[in-house]
């Protein structure tokens, strides 16, 4: 996959195409499902009680059915009678997966309660042999969808006879 990630950003340095400020994409193959368990390792695991937070560091992986999550810090908030994960705020680069979907960010911010995940600091969207960078994506994993902006630019490769 990484290999893949490197690959388009080569793309991305060909002035192929340049996308429209917030133009929305397909994200995931599938909806995503907000009620199966979230699953994270790490190499340490600080709590904080007070705050209702916990603090995963080292090789952070966080998986909810098809799709994962990685970065070397992830703060998860707990809902206030914790009963649940309210967020999740990934920093120190993160990446993220789902089905053949994969997107790369400085920062990623998820609200389990609404689905939404928020990407930030330039982002790299890999669809296939399809590329899309910009500021922000905002992926909705409820609908399967994706809205990218923030100097947008998006190299697509032309398909084969068809």
């Amino acid at each position: 996959m990484f290999a893949r990630l490197a690959a388009a950003m080569a793309l991305l340095c060909l002035p192929v195409l340049a996308g429209a400020q917030g133009a929305p994409v397909a994200f995931g193959q599938v909806q995503s499902d907000r009620s199966l368990p979230i699953e994270v390792t790490s190499d340490n695991l600080n709590v904080n009680q007070a705050d209702n937070t916990a603090l995963f560091t080292g090789s952070v992986v966080i998986s909810q059915g098809a799709m994962r999550l990685s970065a070397p810090r992830v703060r998860v908030i707990y809902l206030a009678d914790q009963s649940g994960i309210e967020s999740l705020e990934a920093t120190g680069g993160v990446t993220l997966v789902s089905g053949e979907d994969a997107a790369e960010a400085a920062r990623a911010d998820y609200n389990i309660t609404t689905g939404m995940i928020e990407l930030r600091g330039d982002v790299l969207l890999v669809q296939g042999d399809n590329a899309i960078t910009g500021e922000t994506v905002l992926v909705d994993t409820a609908a399967g969808t994706a809205r990218v902006s923030g100097r947008v630019k998006t190299v697509l490769q032309p398909g084969g006879d068809q």
